[in-house]
């Protein structure tokens, strides 16, 4: 048999739980499988919940618990970026299961000056990357120093030749086999110690080759060897240009072959790409780099389109400053139009009237594009049945969206605000919709459901008029000075409100105050007006009570 080898293993407690809650780990949960725990959290542990028990059980001690579903897969996904920490500083690390990892003792321990400063010196990265809790054993083969990571506070070096004597006061349910645990408490068996003491020929003889395995275990000749996980494949792709180019289309042209070589590399490896960064360098060695998404998964058209994207974007950005729409809270600014087409690129030292004409023109020296998400490739094969109809949209509209560019296309979601057009926000098809203003935070004015179907932006001046035909306005005290009669000279069947909209109070330069209704007219049109305090849409005088104008938020369908 050979001998043990030095071993690290590095342990994170309740791994399951960190890989499915994240941050909310510490509160009272747990992972089922087959409706038994298999992990719980250290404030369930508190509460009684122990791995091994029944559902009903663990609900009966603490009702509160909240349940997960086992995903090794999950598990795993989550854990690969810390076995990428890991490699970074000591190559050849084994997966031993989502939350365990081993590698060999003998490179690192002499890079650093000993093994208790190596294990220290992973510590001190893995907690600064978020892992505080991790545990480190180092012993004479896998299994005891996975034994001694357990008990690690937070590292425990076994010496050499002291693996016995370091597991002979160890249960015997550290063996981790139910049934021979079970056969060996009714013999009497209880530690480590006492079965390493019956003697390999005699476990042999009554449990086989399985005896003497448990036997070495328990004896500290652990020899198994240490199975570096492989590598991963070189999914990025980069292409340099002798010259640096500067149109578009000829950089789209050039990287195809790039793109063919991601998309190829993915296929060897069964994957396929969800997430790309692509990044462009040009000839100052400026780099600018951008992350896409895709609804299904990247084709090499897709990262061709995603490239010339990205170069119209950054040509638009540095062709002069972009039109934006007239804001509630100030005048618009007069910028020029945007940039289209992004044929001829410059950055800020090459924008139009630069001095420098030589250097007006910046080109592309370099693009590199790397798949930042990737998936199993069985989970985007087409459907034999119901996925016909989801694929022809996803064509077409990315069909479209190439013809119109990244933004021609968008989807709309429904961020936080007050004010209706604040929290209308639209994504470019395949960007995942990440809201600027959370929607669930509370905003103290915000309009509730169901918001208007048709939303104006920027809201369209309109008239709010009295019996008598004057204007109607609303004093410092929110009170209408008469009833709405009509809106837009159509005569108003009903009206609600108001309700006050107060936003950015503390700020003298973008505070909005003013005032909602709700208005149907006898065309059966339903519209949300808001009346501004005033007309610069900022704080307001208190004794100015009849000063303000009328804005279509939007109007009801």
């Amino acid at each position: 048999m050979r001998e043990p080898v030095r071993v690290i293993v590095l342990w994170f407690p309740d791994w399951p739980l960190r890989a499915a809650l994240g941050a909310s780990a510490a509160e009272p949960a747990a992972i089922l499988h087959a409706n038994r725990v298999v992990a719980c959290s250290v404030a369930a542990r508190a509460q009684g919940v122990r791995i091994g028990q029944r559902r009903r059980e663990a609900q009966g001690l603490l009702p509160s618990l909240r349940i997960v579903p086992a995903d090794p897969g999950r598990d795993e996904r989550a854990f690969l970026p810390v076995l990428r920490l890991i490699e970074a500083q000591a190559p050849g690390v084994q997966l031993l299961r989502p939350g365990l990892a081993l590698l060999r003792a003998r490179g690192i321990a002499r890079f650093h000056g000993g093994e208790a400063e190596a294990a220290g010196a992973l510590h001190a990265l893995l907690a600064s990357e978020g892992h505080p809790d991790v545990r480190i054993g180092i012993a004479d083969g896998p299994f005891t120093a996975e034994l001694a990571a357990r008990g690690a506070d937070p590292v425990l070096v076994v010496e050499a030749g002291a693996s016995a004597a370091f597991l002979a006061p160890l249960p015997v349910h550290a063996l981790q086999d139910p049934e021979v645990t079970a056969l060996l408490l009714r013999l009497g068996v209880r530690t480590l110690g006492e079965l390493a003491a019956l003697g390999a020929a005699r476990l042999r003889e009554r449990f086989g080759e399985h005896g003497a395995r448990l036997h070495a275990l328990a004896a500290g000749a652990d020899s198994r060897p240490v199975v570096p996980r492989p590598p991963d494949p070189e999914l990025a792709a980069e292409i340099e240009f002798e010259t640096p180019l500067a149109q578009s289309d000829q950089i789209a042209f050039a990287v195809r072959q790039s793109a063919d070589a991601v998309i190829l590399a993915l296929a060897k490896a069964s994957l396929v790409c969800t997430e790309v960064r692509i990044d462009l360098t040009d000839d100052d060695d400026e780099v600018t780099s951008r992350t896409w998404l895709h609804p299904t998964c990247f084709e090499a058209s897709d990262l061709v389109d995603r490239v010339r994207w990205q170069l119209e974007s950054r040509g638009a950005a540095g062709g002069g400053a972009g039109h934006e729409a007239p804001s509630l809270r100030g005048p618009a600014p007069g910028g020029g139009a945007p940039g289209v087409g992004g044929l001829w690129l410059w950055g800020a030292a090459g924008a139009p009237g630069h001095d420098d004409e030589a250097h007006r023109f910046r080109g592309i020296a370099r693009v590199r594009i790397a798949p930042v998400a990737v998936d199993d490739a069985a989970h985007h094969q087409p459907g034999l049945f119901g996925s016909g109809t989801d694929e022809r949209l996803h064509h077409a509209v990315s069909r479209v969206q190439t013809l119109l560019g990244h933004e021609g296309v968008v989807t709309a979601v429904v961020a936080g605000g007050r004010l209706v057009a604040d929290r209308q926000q639209l994504t470019p098809w395949g960007e995942r919709a990440v809201p600027a203003r959370p929607a669930d935070h509370p905003w103290p004015g915000q309009l509730p459901d169901p918001l208007p179907a048709e939303v104006f932006v920027p809201p369209r001046p309109i008239t709010v008029t009295a019996a008598d035909g004057t204007p109607v306005s609303v004093d410092a005290r929110g009170l209408l000075s008469a009833a709405p009669a009509a809106v837009d000279s159509c005569p108003v069947r009903s009206w609600a409100g108001p309700w006050p909209v107060r936003d950015r109070r503390g700020d003298a330069t973008g505070a909005l105050r003013g005032e909602r209704l709700q208005l149907v007219d006898e065309q059966d049109r339903a519209w949300l007006v808001l009346h501004l305090a005033d007309a610069g849409g900022g704080g307001v005088d208190p004794e100015d009570d009849r000063g303000g104008r009328w804005l279509a938020e939007g109007r009801y369908h």
